[in-house]
């Protein structure tokens, strides 16, 4: 029988799922300041990252069905793209909390690696345009860089433009 995977000190599934894949990401930790309108924005700022390489994790209902999109801080998501790329017809941003409850993790943290159920995926077009990109590490003031490919391997993700500037 396998074992499962331990936390390591300070890591989250999403940095287990990281370090049992073998993938090479480097981890950018910073002080989450509760009061920042935007945690996406916040973590750009903080790492002194350009908002186009940092990407956020939103959880939305496709026709009944949760669905991660990964979209970069700087724009928003285009709902009817993303229900278009997973074979769709309506899309809405999915209820936060089926969304933690489903992934595992909290509002402002939600990583789209090592979710509690792996939801279907769609990494917007514009990461491959990046040698490397940054997600949440599944916490608050955590984010994990690694490679567009990587992350689009290990989430079994589609490429799409779903995201809008």
């Amino acid at each position: 029988m396998a074992k499962k995977a331990k936390k390591q000190s300070g890591g989250t599934p999403a940095t287990v799922a990281l370090t049992e894949a073998g993938v090479p990401f480097t981890v950018h930790a910073y002080e989450h300041d509760p009061s920042h309108p935007s945690y996406g924005e916040e973590a750009a700022e903080a790492m002194g990252v350009s908002p186009e390489r940092v990407f956020k994790t939103l959880v939305a209902d496709v026709d009944g069905a949760l669905v991660v999109a990964v979209v970069p801080v700087a724009g928003s998501l285009d709902l009817k793209a993303l229900a278009t790329a997973v074979g769709g017809k309506r899309a809405v941003m999915a209820d936060p909390a089926a969304a933690e409850r489903t992934t595992g993790y909290v509002r402002g943290g939600i990583s789209p690696l090592g979710q509690r159920k792996r939801l279907r995926t769609v990494l917007d077009s514009s990461a491959s345009g990046h040698d490397t990109i940054c997600v949440s590490a599944g916490r608050r003031g955590m984010e994990v860089e690694l490679s567009p490919a990587d992350l689009a391997k290990l989430t079994e993700a589609v490429s799409a433009p779903v995201g809008r500037t």
